[in-house]
């Protein structure tokens, strides 16, 4: 049973007029895309859910703090802005500003890992394994094992599991430079991490001297869960979630372009001078001055509103509310997603939805190019496109334990009436889904491992 809708904790005061270009124009986009979403043209999409990174829709507050941008290279009056806002919001004394997430992840991965290296992680996300993978490390799945079944309606599917994370640490204790946990759990279907096991993970960590950082670009989402799903929690404000979430952490990285608000930018805060100063050589090195971090003032004052705004218990009800709201239509049409809802998207069992295709055939990319065909909706395949590994023996496709196709919602973005007709596209391909007869191909990728999708260059094969 579909839920009552939650209404909108916002007025919408500018629109962006948008198109459904016809099946001619759709099939053209693909071909010209070499049938990857990452190459379509945003004018070719009605409905564009690739990503809930930077594509969300900022407050009228953060267009007002635009304005109040200092451009100084050194000693910005927005960069103390922001350090006043992390201060406040998250509890951390020392903060980096850097131009998105990825950058932030090449400052800690670039400086602290070294080849050899082993970084256990929940399940770390793509661009989080390439920074690994560049620098000769290996990351290490610990997550919990329901969080490979879709079905499992377990509350913290990205939880850690402690006996497998003291077994890695164990194993390759001289090799470890630090732990890391995704929160929510992007790779496993935006599940989150309990504040329990964050706690356990911390304690882990202190106890073997491994510094402990969280990966924090939907820090606030998961709070939520939290404060939704772990009864302890269930009297606690939302932002004091939060802050005890980050208090379990020596540091963060995070991709601002999500619960943050924004649309551009990143950081990574830690608690200490002493991991201050070991980062910053690199983000000077690669991104800019300590104080701007690649980000122009305007961006770094748009990003302390932000962070105030993400922990807006309205806001957020809304918008995990909404999420719930299209898995629920998707459900009632008996489309197969990872269970419980997440909070940022719906992750579809592409491998249930096309049992009749083979995985190293790539049925959740074969998926993303169905629904484009169907309505010209942009979603993306998370599966052995993204995560398949090559075997260094024997140079096969190691295939992931998932399958997956995510619809990630942008913030404040879509009405709910988007994503009915986004339900009604995908049941749609869903009755028609025996008709589907296709593989792909890889007819070229690019020779870094770890983001083969994001440049990939694929081609059609009837099965």
């Amino acid at each position: 049973m579909v839920s009552p809708i939650q209404p909108e904790p916002f007025r919408i005061r500018m629109v962006e007029p948008v198109r459904v270009p016809n099946e001619e124009e759709r099939e053209e986009a693909l071909k010209k895309a070499h049938y990857n979403m990452f190459g379509l043209a945003s004018k070719d999409i009605y409905i564009d859910l690739l990503t809930d990174s930077g594509t969300g829709a900022m407050s009228k507050y953060q267009w007002a703090a635009l304005m109040c941008g200092d451009e100084a290279y050194a000693g910005a009056d927005s960069f103390f802005a922001l350090k006043e806002a992390v201060k406040d919001v998250l509890g951390f004394d020392y903060v980096i500003p850097t131009h998105q997430g990825r950058a932030a992840e090449n400052v800690i991965f670039g400086t602290l890992v070294k080849k050899g290296d082993i970084v256990p992680f929940n399940m770390p996300f793509d661009t989080t394994r390439a920074h690994i993978f560049n620098n000769g490390a290996t990351p290490v799945d610990c997550v919990i094992d329901e969080a490979f079944d879709p079905e499992s309606d377990h509350p913290f599917k990205g939880n850690v599991d402690i006996n497998k994370l003291e077994k890695v640490i164990i194993e390759h204790r001289d090799s470890i430079p630090l732990i890391m946990v995704t929160v929510t759990n992007n790779s496993g279907g935006g599940q989150p991490v309990s504040l329990k096991n964050l706690q356990e993970v911390s304690a882990v960590a202190k106890k073997y001297n491994i510094p402990f950082f969280i990966d924090a670009a939907r820090m606030a989402e998961n709070a939520y869960f939290i404060k939704m799903r772990e009864k302890e929690y269930a009297s606690w404000s939302l932002a004091d979630i939060l802050k005890a979430m980050m208090d379990t952490a020596d540091g963060i990285s995070v991709s601002c372009k999500k619960d943050p608000l924004v649309n551009i930018g990143g950081m990574i805060c830690c608690r200490t001078e002493e991991m201050y100063h070991t980062l910053l050589p690199r983000v000077i090195l690669f991104e800019g001055f300590a104080t701007y971090g690649g980000l122009a003032g305007r961006d770094l004052e748009a990003l302390a509103v932000g962070l105030r705004e993400m922990t807006d218990e309205q806001y957020m009800a809304h918008r995990i509310a909404q999420v719930r709201y299209l898995g629920e239509l998707l459900e009632e049409g008996g489309v197969p997603f990872v269970k419980p809802t997440g909070g940022h998207a719906i992750f579809i069992d592409a491998a249930a939805f096309f049992p009749h295709i083979p995985q190293e055939y790539f049925p959740a990319d074969v998926l993303s190019i169905e629904v484009y065909r169907e309505g010209a909706i942009r979603g993306i395949g998370l599966g052995a496109l993204a995560f398949g590994t090559k075997d260094e023996k024997t140079g096969e496709l190691k295939l992931p334990k998932l399958e997956l196709y995510r619809l990630a919602i942008n913030r404040r973005t879509y009405t709910n009436s988007h994503l009915e007709y986004v339900a009604k596209k995908i049941i749609d391909v869903y009755k028609r889904r025996d008709q589907v007869r296709y593989g792909l191909k890889v007819k070229y990728a690019p020779p870094v491992e770890g983001i083969h999708h994001f440049l990939a260059h694929l081609e059609p094969f009837n099965l």
